[in-house]
């Protein structure tokens, strides 16, 4: 089937899923360092994510998106790796939701779509289920945990001005799945900045249901992160199994979203 592309993109059938893996942030506190290339137990970051979307069945093609200084690397890693299932390095735009689209618009016909964020390199094949198994309830998920510290709002001030319920508040992570279409609708008629595109599709008036993720599966920001993310790195490793690094571990077993009603 040809690749459709731009605002006239139509409603994609059958169950085939894609995946947009975001690395194009510009590392600030990283000290310059493109961190999604650091090494983390001798791998780069962002080929702990990559490992495993290309080992998860379900996933037929996996776009990765890059900053421009890095998509020399990106090339070399995904030859070096053989992945098979990436189609595309490209770079990226100016904000995540530009990169974002960047991916979205390499990705051949797909129903589903994965964006996952390529600093989050404790992904692992449990989340990737449950989110197959949420989205299927209104046609977008997000993985998130429930927040463990009491949240305050404040001023600009400093003044605490309130305080959210605690049992109602999950900080979102990645994966985030959604019907294809949705997300790119989102994409076309959100111009203003938003953090994440669970946050574009909720300004749809869409509903967005919460999976969920792991207390592990955090995003690499800062120096500090990387010891963190080392240490549940080799925890997962010493559990095996879907856990594991997929590319030594069996592969665990997985379901496709149903076709919607017509």
């Amino acid at each position: 089937m040809p690749q459709a592309s731009g605002p006239g993109r139509l409603r994609h059938t059958g169950n085939r899923i894609g995946a947009v893996v975001v690395a194009a942030g510009n590392s600030t506190r990283m000290k310059g360092v493109d961190k999604v290339f650091t090494p983390l137990l001798g791998v780069p970051l962002v080929a702990y994510s990559l490992d495993q979307l290309e080992c998860f069945p379900a996933v037929a093609e996996i776009v990765l998106v890059l900053s421009p200084d890095s998509l020399d690397q990106g090339q070399v890693l995904v030859h070096d790796r053989g992945y098979r299932k990436v189609s595309d390095v490209c770079a990226g735009g100016e904000r995540r939701q530009d990169s974002v689209r960047c991916g979205l618009e390499r990705l051949a016909d797909c129903r589903w779509v994965i964006v996952h964020d390529g600093a989050r390199p404790c992904l692992d094949q449990g989340i990737l289920q449950r989110g197959l198994t949420a989205v299927q309830e209104c046609g977008a998920a997000v993985a998130g945990v429930p927040v463990k510290d009491t949240i305050k709002q404040v001023s600009a001030q400093g003044q605490i001005t309130g305080t959210p319920d605690r049992d109602t508040l999950w900080a979102a992570q990645t994966p985030q799945i959604f019907e294809y279409d949705l997300l790119w609708e989102a994409h076309q008629r959100c111009t203003q900045p938003f953090t994440d595109d669970a946050a574009m599709v909720e300004s749809l008036g869409h509903p967005v249901k919460m999976f969920l993720g792991s207390y592990e599966n955090l995003k690499v920001t800062t120096p500090e992160d990387l010891a963190v993310a080392e240490t549940f790195l080799k925890t997962q490793s010493s559990l095996g199994g879907a856990m594991g690094n997929p590319f030594l571990q069996e592969r665990v077993p997985h379901t496709l979203p149903k076709e919607p009603n017509p």
